[in-house]
């Protein structure tokens, strides 16, 4: 069956014979914060003789028709719906809450929210698994939650607790989970993109040098439309075509970078055509349709997973809140931000599954007290946690156990109750 990420009709044919046809063929889903006509950029195949491997191709629809779940028509099942629906309330509610405890004080730095984007999140992740890597950025809490990661654990990070996934030493930005594969949270833009494209270099050394034959691990790379200027991310993606690395690169364009409009930075604002000119299949989806999203993310994580290589999916998407809670958001049109609320990904889930008999009204609002009560849990869990000793303040900073941060007898510096004399008691 023909996917998004194969065209056997096409013929093969160098890169510079593409006709305007096969090269300029029209997305059936329309580019949403532009009036610029969206298309795709296809690249048949790259008659180079060092790549011998299979094609290189256009992605002309990027949702497909599937295989038959409980009815033909539908796209999941009843127990999928079901877990989406939960993984996107609970990202949502968590966010709600944060931004409670924010402006309660019991959070400090700058804390990013991501409502309006958990079809991104959700409809990647859930897909993952348990060995699979996740790299964000420094709006990364639903993406650790997707993950895995207990919402006790992400909420203590959050208020700088001993009991956080990094000891109270990450916070908002930075969490990071050994055991779910977790590998950041990175605050700086484009920062992950390079240790991403390593995670995704160690699965395929694992397999092809040390052979491990089970090893077919994926990374997903999550940055947003503003990283997409930056050199790193051109970089990784060469890397990641010419080795044929298994990670998929995941846009998530909320059309501003902080402040500053995606249309107003950027020559050309349809990302997913930098794919092709790199030689990977790139893919326009909206970012506000989890079931689109899911069904896009299946494709690109089963080529990286069977060896064929990177995608570069751009998900467009919107943020419902400013860029962080110290934004006030007075730069964006109340008209662009009621037109994206009115496309709400969660109501537009619920919608389907009620619509197409997957869940009643009944099992929605008992999965939204579940949530209810689990943030409860986990902010209570949080505020009772302890701080972080002292002691802690210099572990994982020096490789040398025995270095700078450790005394004469074995002990830690900043243990001396003269370590901070002269310094102002916090």
């Amino acid at each position: 069956m023909a996917t998004a990420f194969s065209a056997p009709k096409l013929a093969a044919q160098p890169f510079s014979t593409i006709s305007p046809s096969s090269q300029d063929r029209p997305l059936k889903i329309p580019f949403l914060g532009s009036t610029r006509k969206l298309r795709c950029l296809g690249s048949s195949r790259l008659n180079l003789s060092r790549r011998p491997s299979g094609p290189v191709v256009a992605v002309s629809d990027v949702v497909k028709a599937k295989k038959p779940t409980q009815n033909p028509s539908l796209l999941i099942t009843k127990d999928e719906g079901l877990e989406l629906y939960e993984d996107m309330v609970l990202g949502r509610a968590f966010e709600d809450m944060c931004a409670q405890m924010y402006y309660r004080g019991k959070m400090f730095g700058f804390v990013h929210l991501y409502n309006g984007q958990e079809a991104v999140s959700t409809g990647f992740i859930k897909l993952l698994k348990q060995q699979d890597s996740v790299v964000s950025t420094y709006r990364d809490h639903v993406h650790a939650l997707s993950k895995g990661v207990p919402s006790r654990a992400v909420m203590s990070e959050l208020f700088g607790k001993s009991t956080g996934c990094c000891r109270g030493q990450g916070g908002s930005m930075h969490m990071f989970s050994s055991e779910h594969n977790l590998i950041g949270g990175f605050a700086f833009i484009g920062e992950g993109i390079p240790v991403a494209t390593g995670a995704a270099f160690s699965s395929k050394y694992r397999r092809e040098v040390l052979k491990e034959a089970n090893c077919d691990h994926v990374t997903l790379a999550f940055f947003g439309d503003g990283t997409c200027n930056n050199g790193q991310f051109y970089e990784c993606l060469n890397m990641a075509a010419l080795w044929k690395l298994p990670i998929v690169f995941v846009v998530e364009n909320n059309l501003w970078a902080i402040g500053m409009s995606h249309l107003r930075a950027t020559s050309d604002p349809q990302i997913y055509k930098k794919g092709p000119a790199f030689g990977m299949p790139g893919v326009h989806v909206d970012g506000m349709d989890v079931l689109k999203v899911r069904e896009v993310a299946k494709e690109a994580i089963g080529r990286a997973r069977r060896g064929e290589g990177p995608t570069l999916v751009e998900c467009e998407t919107y943020r419902f809140r400013g860029h962080s809670l110290a934004d006030p958001d007075e730069l964006r049109d109340p008209a662009e931000k009621a037109h994206y609320a009115a496309r709400d990904p969660i109501t537009a889930l619920k919608k389907y599954l009620i619509e197409n008999n997957l869940a009643g009204e009944a099992e929605l609002k008992a999965i939204d007290k579940k949530i209810d009560e689990l943030l409860e849990d986990a902010v209570e869990f949080a505020e009772e946690s302890p701080l972080p000793p002292r002691s802690q303040l210099l572990e994982n900073v020096f490789a040398d156990p025995k270095g700078f941060g450790i005394g004469p007898d074995g002990r830690y510096r900043c243990e001396d109750p003269k370590f901070t004399e002269g310094t102002a008691h916090v």
